[in-house]
C-alpha cells in the first residue's frame, strides 16, 4: 500500500503547486484595476473498495461500514470570485465604476471568441477620432460606439449610462450616446483572456444586454474606478496553509519511500 501512499501523495503535491500558482496571481493583481480573485476547488480521485459495506461475514453479521482507501486528489476547477471591488474616486470624468452587478462591452480581436470581450474596467479615454476606448492594450473601443468631439467640454456620465457633453462656446448639453451593462445567467463560465478583459462561452450563455439599474444589473458612477477585490491578508493566508500541506503531502512520500525501504530490506534477512 505504500505506493498507492506515493502517488496519492504525488497528486496532492501537482494540485497544491497549481493552487500556489493562483495565489501567487491573486496577490500579483492585487492593485490591478476590477481584476476579480480566483479559488481553487478541489475534488478527490476514485476509490479502492477493499470491503463493500454490508458485506456478510462468516458469521452472517452485515459489516455496518466498507472499506475504502482514496488515490489521491485533482483540481476540479478555478472559480471567479465577482465580489464587488472598492470604488476608488479618480475625479476623472472618462472614469466609470460599476456599483453591481453586469460588464461593459468592448470590440476586440475578430479571431478571439466572436470579436467581443467584457470587462469591469471603465478607464475610457478618446482616441484620435473620438471615440471612447480602454486606456489599456489597443484601446478596445466601447460597444455600442460613443464619439465625442474634440471641442466638447463638461462630459457627464449619469447613473444609468448617459453620455453627454457641453460644445465649448454653448450651454446646451448634446447626448452622445448610451453605456450598455451586459449579464451573464452563469458568468463564472467567462473564459478569462487577460486585461481584465473576459468573453463568453457556451457554458456562460450569451450575453443579456440592458440598460444600467435595469434587469438586477449594476449602476455606473462617473469618476469612479474599481478596485481588485483581492485580500492580501487572506491570500496570504491562504498561502501559508497551502505551504503546510504541500510540506505535509512530501513527507508523506518520505514516510512510503521509508516503509519501501524496509519491506526492500527484508531480503537480507
Amino acid at each position: 500500500m505504500a505506493i498507492t501512499a506515493l502517488n496519492s501523495a504525488a497528486t496532492g503535491l501537482r494540485a497544491l503547486s497549481t493552487q500556489i500558482d493562483v495565489v501567487a496571481n491573486n496577490l500579483a493583481n492585487a492593485e490591478t484595476t476590477a481584476f476579480k480573485r480566483s479559488r481553487v476547488n478541489f475534488e478527490d480521485l476514485m476509490y479502492l473498495t477493499l470491503k463493500e459495506p454490508g458485506a456478510t461475514n462468516s458469521a452472517g453479521d452485515i459489516s455496518p461500514a466498507g472499506t475504502f482507501v482514496g488515490l489521491g486528489v485533482r483540481i476540479s476547477n478555478t472559480q471567479l470570485d465577482l465580489e464587488q471591488g472598492s470604488l476608488r474616486s479618480t475625479n476623472r470624468p472618462l472614469d466609470v465604476g460599476i456599483e453591481g452587478q453586469g460588464f461593459l462591452k468592448v470590440k476586440i480581436m475578430d479571431s478571439v471568441g466572436d470579436g467581443y470581450g467584457y470587462t469591469r474596467n471603465g478607464n475610457f479615454i478618446i482616441n484620435n477620432n473620438g471615440d471612447l476606448v480602454l486606456g489599456m492594450g489597443d484601446g478596445y473601443r466601447l460597444v455600442p460606439p460613443i464619439n465625442i468631439p474634440k471641442d466638447a467640454t463638461e462630459i457627464s456620465i449619469s447613473q444609468t449610462g448617459l453620455i453627454e457633453y457641453t460644445k465649448a462656446g454653448g450651454g446646451t448639453k448634446t447626448t452622445a450616446g448610451q453605456l450598455r451593462m451586459n449579464q451573464f445567467v452563469n458568468p463564472q463560465g467567462l473564459k478569462l483572456l487577460g486585461g481584465s478583459i473576459y468573453i463568453e462561452t457556451p457554458a456562460s450563455g450569451e450575453s443579456i444586454e440592458s440598460v444600467p439599474s435595469e434587469n438586477g444589473s449594476g449602476l455606473v458612477l462617473q469618476g469612479y474606478l474599481e478596485e481588485s477585490n483581492v485580500d492580501p491578508v487572506k491570500e496570504l493566508v491562504q498561502l501559508i496553509k497551502t505551504q503546510r500541506s504541500f510540506e505535509l503531502n512530501s513527507q508523506s512520500i518520505q514516510t512510503a519511500d521509508q516503509a519501501l525501504q524496509t519491506i526492500g530490506n527484508l531480503r537480507r534477512f
